[in-house]
């Protein structure tokens, strides 16, 4: 019976410890989904700013005719 005892105690460690790992992984896997939707919000930020910066300059390189060696 004492073996039995000890093999559930030890079961009951392993998942303590996995629950553990588990929130750990799910907190840093939120933490990384929050910086990734930044990073979206900042390289939309940054196109929409360098286009702005091509219609002021007049230079939009779609318009301009191809090179004369084409």
């Amino acid at each position: 019976m004492a073996d039995l005892e000890r093999r559930l105690e030890e079961l009951e460690v392993r998942l303590t410890f996995i629950d553990d790992t588990v929130a750990a992984l799910a907190a840093a896997d939120a933490e990384q989904a929050m910086r990734l939707v930044a990073l979206e919000r900042v390289l939309h930020d940054l196109r929409a700013e360098l286009a702005s910066l091509r219609t002021a300059q007049g230079s939009d390189p779609h318009s301009e005719p191809p090179p004369p060696h084409y």
